[in-house]
């Protein structure tokens, strides 16, 4: 009996989970002297040779990819969003570049929990085998960052970014099925080594139909669809607005399909690359572009490789320094280039070339808002072109939307189903919608600097209004990588401000008039509601025919209503010629400056 107690206890024993070793309390014996010089030894420095062992070279797709939220791939909405927007603004860059109506078709598949599947298709010009990789497996590599001329994109990383999310969150590839029209189309797996930073592509297969254009197909986890103002489908919404010529179609992940068509038929004009201006040139960067020109002489490259550099301009860099411009462009060095930056910017230069610009234009914009904003009043302007940073030209245009079903719909919880709008800024660069980062942003500024009041606005939380700016230029100041927000430059803010006075004027005209017509109509109402009433009691007092008492009512009061409006107007007249002549001092200052 004695075994088998002992033999419960050990199997008791067994099952109970060891105690955790104690904490130690203020009773508990100290350390020894030993144990507290084992303890208190100061960690031994590194030599220099130990510390070159740690030096490793990174390539930047292992950069993006520990800092993905440079690329705007942070928040689970976001993520989505800016996903979409790589795949489109590509799409549709391709499509203009090549002189075709783009037709882009964008399908949304949920997997799972925050697990979707994206497929962009569109009609372009297609890849080779040569270049897919590079498109979407290469970050830093494509056909925008050293051409000098107006696009949405700008970097090269976007698509590849895309590749690289896909891979860190799913550990697939991206699926790629493309056709130039000359040969079989191909489909292709693509993913990144983000070692080395370069392409891996897999199960190339020769399909057997035809299909000219890209199709792309990535999965993602971590990200999410959702009811929002930052969702996919207002960036798809957006785009339309700023891309009248394109189709996009449109189906979420509960199947519903959605079809912006096209309202213009036409393709924008395509932009001309362009030559930096004298302006905006470094001393880095000249010595980096006389390394690697055809000229041989300093003369010809300045006038090779910058616009605007005439005979003239030459004569006068030769007159302010020391050496000669005959003097070979790659043996230039740093003081020599510093002496002809230096020069010019004593030197007045032509303006930047405005043929790098296209605008998407008045008629346009205007077609566009009116088909998918719908509002009952629209007042569209397009700038002239003007330069940033003194060699950079860019141009704004503004739209703004007022009543029907412009601004944004708010649940105002004053009943079930009653909805208030609020003030919508719609941001584009290059066409290319900005959903993101607005508090930094230089549209956002310009917008939060106009006193909307003296424009009709009395409040920005209730009122039906859509403000759409878009700047186009052939070198877009992000504020980062994730190209969401324009940075603060001075003269880009001064000309959306000049834009937005401008159409906020024709717009309070219309606000004006519209709330006039309503407190005129609501007079006469009110007027013409208490004749009968006082027509009735001077007849019981004076005995006169009631009849012909309304007919002198009604007389009086119209001829009360016509001097009380005509004096309105006078003084909507006068307020409109003041702020007329106050925004034109404005203009007249900034063209001074």
């Amino acid at each position: 009996m004695a075994e088998k107690k002992e033999g419960k206890k050990a199997v008791a024993a067994e099952e109970i989970p060891k105690a955790q070793p104690a904490k130690k309390s203020a009773k508990a014996p100290l350390a020894s002297e030993e144990e507290e010089e084992e303890t208190s030894k100061p960690i031994k420095p590194l030599t220099a040779e130990e510390l070159e062992k740690e030096f490793k070279e990174h390539s930047v797709a292992e950069f993006f990819k520990k800092n993905r939220q440079m690329l705007g791939l942070v928040g689970k909405i976001r993520c989505l969003t800016t996903i979409i927007h790589e795949y489109v603004t590509n799409s549709l860059d391709a499509c203009e570049e090549s002189g075709i109506l783009p037709d882009i078709d964008m399908t949304l598949t949920e997997l799972g929990p925050e697990h979707y599947e994206v497929t962009v298709v569109d009609n372009g010009p297609g890849l080779t085998q040569e270049s897919v990789g590079k498109a979407f497996g290469q970050l830093l590599a494509g056909t925008k960052f050293h051409r000098l001329m107006q696009m949405r994109g700008q970097q090269g990383i976007g698509a590849a970014g895309c590749t690289v999310f896909s891979q860190m969150t799913t550990g697939k590839p991206v699926k790629v099925i493309t056709g130039s029209g000359k040969g079989k189309p191909f489909a292709v797996d693509v993913a990144i080594d983000t070692k080395t930073n370069q392409p891996k592509l897999s199960n190339i297969e020769m399909l057997q139909k035809d299909f000219k254009g890209t199709a792309v197909r990535a999965e993602f986890k971590g990200v999410l669809y959702r009811q929002a103002e930052q969702n996919a489908y207002e960036y798809l919404r957006r785009t339309a607005v700023a891309n009248p010529h394109a189709k996009i179609s449109f189906k979420d992940p509960t199947g519903k399909k959605i079809i912006f068509k096209r309202t213009v038929s036409e393709l924008p004009e395509r932009p001309k690359e362009i030559k930096p201006h004298p302006k905006g040139a470094t001393v880095d960067e000249l010595l980096s572009l006389s390394k690697y020109t055809e000229a041989r002489k300093i003369s010809s490259f300045l006038k090779s490789e910058f616009e605007r550099f005439g005979d003239k301009a030459l004569e006068e860099v030769a007159n302010k320094i020391h050496f000669d411009l005959n003097k070979d462009p790659k043996k230039l060095v740093w003081g020599e280039a510093e002496e002809i930056i230096n020069a010019i910017k004593a030197i007045t230069f032509l303006a930047p070339s405005t043929e790098g610009l296209r605008p998407i234009g008045e008629d346009r914009i205007r077609k566009s808002l009116l088909s998918i904003v719908k509002p009952e009043f629209l007042s569209v302007i397009t700038r002239r072109p003007q330069v940033y940073a003194e060699g950079f030209p860019f141009q704004v245009e503004v739209g703004i939307a007022y009543g029907g079903e412009a601004g944004r719909a708010n649940q105002n919880g004053t009943g079930e189903g009653q909805q208030t709008r609020s003030v919508e800024i719609m941001r584009f660069a290059n066409r290319a919608p900005l959903l993101f980062d607005s508090g930094g942003c230089a549209i956002t500024k310009a917008v939060q600097t106009i006193e909307w009041k003296r424009y009709g606005v009395k409040d920005l939380e209730n009122v039906p209004l859509t403000v759409f700016v878009n700047l186009i230029s052939v070198h877009v100041p992000y504020t980062s990588a994730g190209k969401q927000a324009i940075a603060e430059e001075e003269e880009i803010i001064e000309e959306i401000r000049l834009a937005l006075m401008d159409t906020g004027r024709k717009t309070a005209r219309y606000i004006t008039n519209k709330q006039r017509d309503y407190e005129k109509k609501m007079r006469r109402e009110t007027f013409y509601k208490y004749i009968p009433e006082i027509a009735a009691a001077l007849h019981n007092i004076t005995k006169e025919d009631e009849k012909k008492l309304r007919e002198k009512l009604e007389k009086l009061v119209t001829e009360k209503l016509k001097i009380i409006e005509k004096q309105e107007a006078e003084e909507a007249k006068e307020d409109t010629e003041a702020l007329q002549i106050e925004e034109v001092e404005n203009e007249s200052e900034v063209e001074g400056e």
